[in-house]
């Protein structure tokens, strides 16, 4: 324990040491500066809230737009998506590839069927039907379909007539014995219907 004598005595010597208003002054010297450092301390502190809330909200917005949105679709699916266009893009260049072609065959087509319209318009069917039936072998088969069947003899002249009847019977009519034209035709048509 502290002697009261002997801290009485080491006041007492300091009594000439010190002056009460001297350190008056300096201890509200150190207290205005202590003051003035809190409170320096004190605008620093909110400063640096300040800054850090900037810095949070720039941080925020930062994760905000570094992350992709709901809106936009994923890299797999951007992807998937870019795959899918480039085949559509390779089955519609087919397609348009296989149009033209088929424009292309249909335009030679359509030139062919022109030309044979042209050949068609300029070709006359009766006079060639004429140059490839001869007149004579037509009539030559109406006859026969009719039942009769001329005899020629050797310069090409019919001299007889056979006929063939309904009945089935062929009967042979001469045609060098003079009658007329049309007293042949008579027996002719006689014969046949019989």
């Amino acid at each position: 324990m502290i002697d009261v004598q002997e801290a009485t005595k080491v006041i007492r010597d300091m009594l000439p040491v010190m002056d009460p208003e001297e350190d008056y002054m300096t201890i509200v010297a150190a207290e205005e500066k202590i003051g003035a450092s809190e409170a320096l301390r004190k605008k620093e502190l909110e400063e640096a809230h300040a800054t850090l809330k900037a810095l949070s909200r720039t941080l925020d917005a930062a994760r905000v737009s570094s992350t992709r949105p709901a809106s936009v679709p994923s890299e797999g699916a951007h992807t998937a998506t870019l795959n899918e266009l480039d085949g559509t893009r390779l089955s519609l260049a087919k397609a348009i590839s296989d149009s033209e072609a088929l424009v292309a065959s249909r335009e030679a087509e359509l030139a062919n069927l022109k030309e044979e319209a042209r050949r068609l318009e300029l070709y006359d069917p009766e006079n060639e039907h004429e140059k490839q039936l001869d007149g004579s072998a037509l009539r030559l088969a109406i006859y026969k379909g009719l039942g009769f069947t001329p005899v020629m003899d050797k310069k090409g002249n019919v001299v007889k007539m056979l006929v063939r009847s309904q009945s089935g019977d062929v009967h042979t009519v001469d045609l060098t014995t003079g009658k007329s034209d049309f007293e042949y035709t008579q027996q002719l048509w006689k014969l046949v219907s019989s």
